[in-house]
Parts: C-alpha cells; structure tokens; sequence
C-alpha cells in the first residue's frame, strides 16, 4: 500500500519542486500532483482570476516535465493529479484537458475532477463523456469525488454532486466507462448534513473506488486535518476499505495543516502527514490480518 499526499499546500510555502523534495524526504513514496493554480476562480466576484503560474502558460508542459525529473532524482513518482475546480467556471472548464496531458506528463495515472456541484449525475455525464477519448488517449483515467454545498442559516453542509453515496455510484454508473471511477474525499463524507459518512460511501461504491483523499475533521467543517487529530473514525474507514478490496494507494489531502503551522519548518510538518499516513497503512494492515483469521 504506497502513501502519497497533495502537494499544493507545501509548494505554497516552498514551490513545486521543493514540495517534491520534501515528500520524497519524508517517505512518501509518491505525490498528487496539485493543478489548482492552472486555472482559478473568485467565489466572491464569481470569475474567473488570472494568474502568472507556469501550469497556466504556454510552457506547461516543461514545467510538468521539470518537476518529474526532480520526482525521478528523489525516487518518487506520481500517483494522480487534481484538477481546476469549479467547473462550471468556462475559463477552468477549458483547463480540464490540460490537466489531463499534464497529469501525464508527469507520470500519474489518474487525474482527480469534480463534477458541477449543482448538476444531477445525467448533466455531469456530458462533461465526463467530452474528456474520456482524450483521457483514453494519454492513458489516464478520470475519478470524480464527492462533494458539498453550504447552508449558511443552518451552519451546515447541504447536498452536492455526489455529496450522498447513492449519488456518488450513479455519477459513475451513469457514465459506464472502465476508465471512470470515484475518488473519495473522506473528509467530505463526514461533514454534518450530509446523511452519510466515509463507511457508507466507501461500501457502496465498491469496485468503483480507484482513488482517496484522506484529512479528517471535526465531523462537521471541512477542516483538512492531517489523520487522526479531529474526530473521524479512522478504524471504521479502513474497516470498509478492506471489506471492499481496495486496491489503489493511500493519498492525503491535509492541506490546512500546513496553514496552521505556519512559522514551523515546513519538512517538519510534512514529516508529520507521512507519519499520519504511515499510521493509516498499519491500521490496515492491522485490520486486514484480523479479517484473515476470522
């Protein structure tokens, strides 16, 4: 079972190819190349907002090719990609299939996009089946994820695209393609008001699982706490995990821990998400022994 962590919120400390070197250092065995800056949105003007990131110019693809060979120097590899989000932004959605060359282009297999979280699974599948031939092109496969809305007079997460299990495995179901499948974001599955958790979701997607996003929360905000340090049961998680067969790699998404810590050596606080995830593979390997001798 590899480990492998987001690397966007190192590099905003120390850049892309330091993040990489600092992942490596600390024993992740590969990265989730993070794409956001290729392409971003202001929620609060409701634009699109340009920015001077190489992903986002007309030298992309050496920057890509850059920060593999740095990935190569170090030992590791990319595992998977996340792309520009939101998607209902034209300027992001114009992005998407860059993110799918680039997510090639530096070794990964699979690149992370969300849905239109305001769009049933029947309307999302449109966007799916327009990338699908050119993801099939590069080799790569595509994993939605599940997501939220927010409800600001009940303090509290309201339904999204995929944001319920049954949602999540008719989003895939709807698009029938092998190389299309679910990432799920724990720590969105346990967000108050919901009417789900991680368990439910990771049990009724099945074989359809190929990627994670693991952080924890408190259960109620999308915190994006390394593992183990809010209030997600982590046990029940990997419980489901193995009682569905996963089969892909154990990849963080504690992106605010870095922002919590700021002030602290950066290597010291990506040494503490590899710890977080070394954790959650002996966990696993822990309950995967007890359901041999069962």
């Amino acid at each position: 079972m590899r480990i492998s962590t987001e690397i966007g919120s190192i590099a905003k400390y120390v850049g892309e190819e330091n993040a990489v070197r600092y992942v490596a250092e600390a024993g992740f065995d590969c990265f989730d190349f993070t794409m956001l800056k290729m392409a971003q949105y202001s929620y609060a003007t409701g634009s699109h907002v340009p920015n001077d990131h190489p992903l986002g110019s007309g030298e992309y693809l050496a920057f890509v090719r850059h920060i593999r060979h740095v990935a190569e120097e170090c030992g590791i590899t990319c595992n998977q990609s996340h792309a520009p989000f939101p998607v209902f932004c034209p300027e992001i959605r114009d992005m998407l299939k860059r993110a799918i060359e680039c997510t090639a282009e530096a070794g990964g297999k699979i690149c992370v996009i969300h849905p239109n979280n305001h769009k049933s699974a029947e309307e999302n599948r449109e966007m799916f089946l327009e990338l699908l031939p050119f993801a099939h092109s590069y080799g790569i496969k595509i994993a939605t994820e599940n997501m939220w809305n927010w409800k600001g007079e009940l303090d509290h997460a309201v339904a999204a695209a995929c944001s319920h299990h049954d949602d999540f495995a008719a989003h895939i179901d709807v698009v029938g393609d092998p190389s299309f499948g679910a990432c799920l974001d724990v720590g969105h599955a346990e967000m108050k008001g919901l009417d789900t958790s991680a368990p439910q979701m990771i049990r009724a997607l099945g074989h359809r699982l190929i990627a994670l996003h693991l952080h924890d929360n408190d259960r109620w905000h999308d915190s994006h706490m390394i593992p183990f340090t809010g209030e997600i049961d982590f046990r029940g998680v990997v419980e489901a995990l193995v009682d569905v067969g996963y089969q892909g790699d154990f990849t963080l998404e504690p992106d605010k821990h870095m922002d919590k810590y700021e002030g602290r050596d950066p290597l010291l606080r990506v040494n503490e998400m590899a710890d977080s995830a070394r954790r959650l593979v002996a966990l696993y390997e822990t309950v995967k022994g007890e359901r041999s001798l069962v």
